[in-house]
């Protein structure tokens, strides 16, 4: 019998889930991705033996664009670089961000081969960090310095259900391999406020030990 997924709900006053096709300025969807929320739910509890499924996420509040100017640098730093002349390296790169976004997310632990625990193990310790408050590190909405706030759904969160829309392809995760980093999209329908996510499984065991390394 399958098990019922986790829920938690994220916020924040900024977001940004950078469409790929851009390659320079920054444009966000117009909602959080799977690979997004995933980082979320991870950013709150994590364990290599087993990984997240993103299975639904609940629009509470979609939003508004709102563009915003930053300055940047052009170049990298490198440990045989005498640094960086900000002066020369510094340029102005445009973001069209989300201001106001709020969701449910709901998603289900999988174990990974060779894992001996219970699910219910790690539901259970994910359930108890949320009400807790507890994280690894801060979660953010799709870059670092977009923080989010998180906690239990307290079950009258309604989804926007005047939002029905097609929303094109949408990165659904990324898989990683010997042969290098491959971007996975799905056709993404928002339905009264509820973007149903599929399942997606990867052929390589080599993507999972990728995604787990740097937790290590």
């Amino acid at each position: 019998m399958k098990s019922p997924p986790v829920r938690v709900k994220v916020w924040g006053d900024w977001a940004c889930f950078t469409r790929p096709e851009f390659k320079v300025e920054r444009v966000s969807y117009p909602m959080i991705t799977p690979s997004a929320a995933r980082g979320a739910l991870e950013a709150i509890f994590w364990k290599p033996e087993f990984t997240w499924r993103i299975r639904r996420v609940a629009v509470l509040s979609r939003g508004t664009f709102f563009p915003i100017q930053r300055n940047e640098v052009t170049g990298r730093m490198s440990p045989r670089s005498d640094g960086i002349d900000i002066g020369d390296a510094r340029t102005q790169r445009h973001t069209l961000a989300l201001r106001g976004v709020d969701y449910v997310i709901e998603a289900d632990v999988e174990l990974r081969d060779g894992s001996q625990h219970d699910v219910a193990k790690y539901r259970d310790q994910f359930r108890r960090r949320v009400a807790r408050g507890q994280c690894f590190h801060r979660p953010y909405l799709g870059c670092r310095e977009f923080a989010a706030m998180f906690s239990e759904p307290s079950g009258d969160e309604r989804p926007d259900v005047g939002w029905t829309e097609d929303l094109g392809l949408m990165l659904l995760d990324i898989e990683r391999s010997e042969d290098g980093p491959m971007p996975h999209f799905f056709e993404a329908r928002v339905e009264d406020g509820i973007l149903e996510v599929p399942e997606v499984r990867f052929n390589h065991k080599e993507a999972e030990d990728a995604a787990a390394a740097p937790h290590r």
